[in-house]
C-alpha cells in the first residue's frame, strides 16, 4: 500500500519590503528683496550729473499749435473774444481810474479781480501783452497763440477807449480833456523806462506765481492784482517822491498805454514826432515787455530751484 510523503516543508511566503528612500526635497526660500525707499528710486530714476535746471526751456503747453491748426478750433475763438472784452473793459477801468485818482486803488483792485475772475474760463485772462509775451517766452504758451492774443489785446483796448470817449463827448466834453500821458521829459527817459521795466517784472512775475493756483481762480485773480497794485505803488512813491513824476506815466499795460495819448500829435518837423513816436513805444511797451519775459523767467528759476513740482 503507497503512503504519500508528508510534505516535509511549507512553503513560507515572505514579504521582501523595499526600502522606502524619500528624497529630501530641498526647497528654497525667495531672498527677500531690501524694501525700496524714496531715496533708493530717486538714485535710479534719476541719472547722474541732471542738472537742476533741466527741462528750463522746455514746452509747457499741451499739444501743437500752428497756423495751419489753431484756426480750426471754435476755442481759439472763444479765447480771442475773451481777450477783447477783457482787455476793454481793463481800459474802460484805467481810464476811469484817471479821473478818480490813485486814492481809490481798493476799487480799482476789486474790480481788476472781478474781470479776471470773469475772463479766467475762456482765455486765461492774460489781458496785457506784458503777460502775453511772457508766456510765449516761457513757452507756456504758442507764437501765434501770443501774436493773435496781443492783436486782440490792442484791438479790445481801442474798443474800451471809443466807449469811453463817446461817452465823453456825449456829456459836453471833448477828447483833449481825457487825461493822457504827462509829457516825458529830457533827463525822465530812463527812470519812466526803468520804472516800467521793474514794473512789468512785478507784474509778470505775480502771475507766473498765479498759474500755480489756478484751480482756485479767486486765489489766482488776488494774486494777480495784488502783484498790479504793488507795482502801481511802487512806482507812484518813487516817481513822485524822488523826481517829481506823476502816477499818470504808469498803466504796466502796453495795449491801454497806445490809447493813453502816448504818442506825440505836434512837433517842429517830421523827425521830431517820429523820434517821439519811438520813445514812447519803448518806454510803454518795449521795456515793460522785456520785464514781462524777466518776470516769467524768475519764477521758473526760482521753481528749479526750490525743485517745486
Amino acid at each position: 500500500m503507497a503512503t504519500k510523503k508528508p510534505k516535509s516543508s511549507t512553503k513560507s511566503k515572505t514579504k521582501t519590503t523595499k526600502p522606502k528612500t524619500t528624497a529630501a526635497k530641498t526647497v528654497e526660500k525667495p531672498v527677500s528683496e531690501a524694501p525700496k525707499t524714496k531715496k533708493v528710486e530717486e538714485v535710479i530714476t534719476t541719472p547722474q550729473g541732471k542738472s537742476c535746471l533741466s527741462g528750463f526751456f522746455a514746452k509747457k503747453y499741451e499739444g501743437k499749435e500752428s497756423i495751419l491748426t489753431i484756426f480750426k478750433s471754435h476755442k481759439f475763438y472763444g479765447a480771442l473774444l475773451g481777450e477783447v472784452i477783457g482787455t476793454g473793459l481793463v481800459t474802460l477801468l484805467l481810464f476811469a481810474l484817471s479821473f478818480i485818482g490813485i486814492a481809490n486803488l481798493a476799487t480799482f483792485g476789486w474790480a481788476m479781480i472781478a474781470i479776471l475772475i470773469a475772463v479766467y474760463a475762456f482765455s486765461g485772462a492774460c489781458l496785457n501783452p506784458i503777460v502775453t509775451v511772457g508766456m510765449m517766452a516761457s513757452r507756456r504758451m504758442s507764437v501765434i497763440r501770443g501774436v493773435m492774443y496781443i492783436v486782440a489785446e490792442i484791438v479790445g483796448a481801442w474798443l474800451g477807449w471809443l466807449i469811453f470817449n463817446s461817452f465823453h463827448m456825449a456829456g459836453g466834453e471833448t477828447a483833449a480833456d481825457i487825461p493822457g500821458m504827462v509829457e516825458i521829459g529830457e533827463n525822465m527817459f530812463w527812470v519812466t523806462a526803468m520804472l516800467e521795466l521793474f514794473g512789468g517784472i512785478i507784474l509778470a512775475f505775480f502771475f507766473a506765481r498765479a498759474l500755480k493756483y489756478k484751480r482756485s481762480v479767486f486765489t489766482f485773480g488776488t494774486t494777480v492784482v495784488g502783484g498790479l497794485a504793488l507795482a502801481t505803488v511802487v512806482a507812484y512813491i518813487i516817481s513822485y517822491a524822488f523826481f517829481g513824476i506823476q502816477s499818470g506815466n504808469f498803466l504796466f499795460n502796453p495795449a491801454a498805454a497806445l490809447m493813453y495819448q502816448i504818442f506825440p500829435t505836434a512837433g517842429e518837423n517830421f523827425g521830431e514826432i517820429i523820434g517821439g513816436v519811438c520813445q514812447a513805444l519803448s518806454v510803454y511797451a518795449l521795456f515793460p515787455m522785456i520785464g514781462g519775459v524777466c518776470g516769467f523767467y524768475l519764477s521758473d528759476f526760482m521753481s528749479k530751484l526750490s525743485a517745486e513740482e
